[in-house]
């Protein structure tokens, strides 16, 4: 699968994983208990919906790529000779 911009996922990551080590550290203190597990929860939806629809668009280019493709002839059958023959 293509990943569109290398420089974008690992922006996307790095700010995932600092909201969850914030929301580790919010836990450990024992307040806001309810904000870390709003944190974790949206973080955790947020990859989900992202990975989920990179699943989606991936189809999509392959289905258009197959339709594109779908009467595209190879090999042997491209060389065959559709003239009539006379005898």
């Amino acid at each position: 699968m293509e990943l569109p911009g290398l420089r974008t996922w690992v922006v996307f990551y790095l700010i995932s994983f600092v909201v969850l080590l914030w929301a580790a550290f919010l836990s450990a203190q024992g307040v806001m208990l309810w904000v870390s597990l709003f944190l974790v929860i949206v973080i955790i939806g947020l990859n989900f919906y992202t990975v989920l629809n990179q699943i989606k668009a991936h189809a999509a280019r392959r289905e258009f790529q197959k339709s594109l493709t779908k009467d595209f002839v190879r090999g042997e059958a491209l060389e065959r000779d559709d003239r009539q023959q006379h005898h």
